[in-house]
């Protein structure tokens, strides 16, 4: 788990100079164009590297050890940074809605238009392969707030395919009221995407369960490994970050003596810290004779 920190860590730190990177040359695009869509492609980027910046910080934090005030770690703190992210994303939205009235009122051709694109187009192919980066490395390691990065970076690469598509139309047509409509839609999109950013990291912060393919994997892996055992009930998990919180109540024979069935668990725990890394299991034991006050067993027959 220090080794996946660390990689998530040091992909956090890069970012910043990255973002800053890229919110220059859009500028740059923007200052040799006058272009209102190549201004709000930039606002997005000013956002890319306040998300950066709060992304580094709060993972950092996120991966801090369990103390006496945070009993089950720091995990959550991701999704309180995915949230502001998607904040953040909102407000960009505005300002670029803010930016392209006043193209309406008073539309002209961009400057120097095809030097502007091609700037752009450098940004644009920089945070694509970031973006994938980023997103990979969310799902392999449950980092919230990388994800949110990611996808907020892949979101502001498909904005700059947008703007490289309608500039080009709006030179080879002539009518310059195209750049702050193509800017009014950017700004709809990365609405969309902020919306997305925070509905998700909201499902986070409510305890959400593991994802259904992650369960089937602990269901499958409690029936591999609980041999001795007669079955399980009240399977339950949730996700916090890179960590995950699995519990459920294990039956086991009246007779069995409290080494054996401390046996078993050790087993399953192994078992699930394997299939789920960073799993925190918590089993509770009961004996045989809890069936007979009607509670539902789980997975009964299969452990043999």
């Amino acid at each position: 788990m220090a080794t996946e920190g660390n990689m998530v860590e040091r992909l956090a730190f890069w970012g910043i100079p990255i973002s800053f990177g890229v919110l220059g040359l859009k500028l740059a695009a923007w200052w040799v164009t006058g272009s209102v869509a190549l201004l709000s492609d930039g606002l997005e980027s000013l956002v890319n590297v306040a998300a950066a910046l709060i992304a580094y910080f709060v993972v950092r934090y996120a991966r801090r050890p369990a103390d006496h005030d945070h009993q089950f770690g720091h995990h959550k703190a991701e999704y309180l940074s995915a949230v502001l992210e998607g904040v953040l994303i909102v407000l960009a939205a505005l300002l670029i809605m803010q930016e392209a009235w006043g193209g309406l009122t008073t539309p002209r051709m961009p400057e120097a238009p095809w030097l502007g694109l091609f700037i752009n187009i450098l940004a644009g192919i920089i945070n694509a392969v970031w973006a994938t980066i980023l997103i990979r490395t969310a799902k392999a390691h449950h980092s919230p707030a990388m994800k949110a990065d990611g996808q907020h970076l892949m979101s502001d690469v498909v904005t700059s395919a947008g703007v490289f598509v309608g500039l080009v139309l709006a030179i080879v047509t002539g009518y310059a009221i195209l750049d702050p409509l193509l800017a009014i839609v950017v700004a709809f999109n990365i609405l969309w995407q902020g919306y997305k950013v925070i509905s998700h990291s909201l499902g986070g912060l409510m305890d959400k369960a593991l994802e259904p393919d992650e369960e089937a994997a602990v269901r499958e892996t409690i029936t591999v490994h609980s041999a001795g055992a007669l079955g399980v009930h009240d399977l339950k998990s949730r996700r916090a970050g890179a960590a995950a919180f699995i519990d459920f109540h294990l039956v086991v024979p009246a007779d069995m003596s409290v080494g054996g069935a401390h046996e078993i668990c050790d087993r399953l725990e192994d078992a699930i810290r394997a299939v789920i890394p960073g799993a925190t299991p918590t089993i509770h034991v009961e004996p045989e004779s809890e069936r007979a006050h009607g509670r539902r067993v789980e997975l009964e027959g299969t452990h043999k």
